[in-house]
């Protein structure tokens, strides 16, 4: 499952950047991720939520945005969408994918932070 590396390694990342913006919490972090990256979304979310206990981002929440894995034909540069499993040949004509244009993105989009931990809030929620 390396859904838990991925986890752990965007929750460090927020850390960090906590650390340096002085902040002392996160509401939300939001994710893109494309089609071809190998990420099960479900799985993602559950190890986030592991990943997140007892760091500023306990209680923050994950929005994945996923994004579609499109293709460009080296020959007649036609561009479409490869699905899953990946078609990398063209629908136009013989050729073949010549570029990936989308598909493996797997990067930290924005990160909202919070005035105050997320167990302080449930406490004033509750």
């Amino acid at each position: 499952m390396h859904e838990m590396s991925i986890a752990v390694a965007v929750v460090e990342q927020v850390e960090q950047a906590a650390r340096e913006h002085g902040a002392v919490a996160v509401e939300a972090v939001r994710l893109q991720v494309g089609e071809l990256a190998g990420v099960v979304p479900d799985a993602l979310d559950f190890c986030f939520s592991l990943a997140c206990a007892d760091t500023v981002l306990a209680g923050a929440e994950l929005t994945v945005e996923a994004v579609p894995a499109r293709a460009r034909c080296a020959a007649c540069a036609t561009e479409w969408a490869v699905g899953m499993p990946p078609d990398l040949c063209c629908p136009r004509c013989p050729g073949v994918a010549g570029e990936l244009l989308t598909g493996r993105e797997l990067q930290i989009l924005d990160v909202r932070w919070a005035e105050e931990p997320a167990l302080a809030r449930a406490d004033q929620e509750g």
